[in-house]
């Protein structure tokens, strides 16, 4: 099923998707400074792969503002809005279980942002029906390829942690959570679309 205003609660999603991509690095260097400060197995399992993902996932917000300004919204904009009240009960659980409880939360939110990538043909059907151009589709199309080898990577790293039961209910939390806020970020997004 597809909204009925999709070509007008597209911009909004990608305003709604730059306020979660351009926090995801600052999150997971906070991760990585909580498991360099604990001698917990798990944590400090985290570092290599946390780092390595920071640099990995560095400018993708830059592509939203790029696919944003395709479509004729300013970058100043976009950074001068408020963000929504999702975006940020989706990112600051995120950040006070990661940094008062334990930084292995964190995987159930990437399991979720980055766990399960675009399906195909999904970015074309968007481009068709809404007829935007497709330039405005970087940030979709370049997460649609990069989150096929992370979800992988992310799998491996769970099943090398030594995970607790309660690093589990953590990560499940964490995941359950990301997804009732992430249902909330596209509510939005299609309620601005409708005003």
């Amino acid at each position: 099923m597809v909204h009925p205003r999709i070509r007008e609660a597209y911009p909004e999603y990608l305003i709604t998707v730059h306020g979660i991509i351009r926090a995801s690095v600052p999150l997971m260097q906070s991760a990585v400074r909580r498991a360099r400060a604990t001698a917990d197995p798990a944590a400090r399992g985290l570092i290599v792969y946390l780092e390595r993902h920071v640099e990995e996932e560095r400018g993708h917000d830059e592509w939203a503002l790029e696919d944003l300004e395709v479509l004729g919204i300013d970058r100043s904009l976009v950074l001068s809005r408020v963000p929504s009240p999702a975006v940020a009960c989706l990112v600051g659980s995120q950040y006070y279980w990661t940094i008062h409880y334990h930084p292995v939360a964190l995987l159930g939110y990437l399991a979720v942002t980055e766990g399960y990538s675009s399906p195909p043909g999904l970015i074309e059907d968007l481009i068709q029906i809404t007829g935007l151009p497709r330039p405005a589709f970087r940030t979709l199309a370049e997460h649609a390829e990069l989150d096929l080898d992370h979800g992988v990577e992310l799998d491996r790293l769970l099943d090398s942690l030594p995970l607790t039961p309660e690093h589990e209910e953590a990560i499940a939390l964490s995941a359950m959570t990301s997804v009732h806020h992430m249902a909330r970020c596209l509510d939005e997004a299609c309620e601005a679309a409708e005003r």
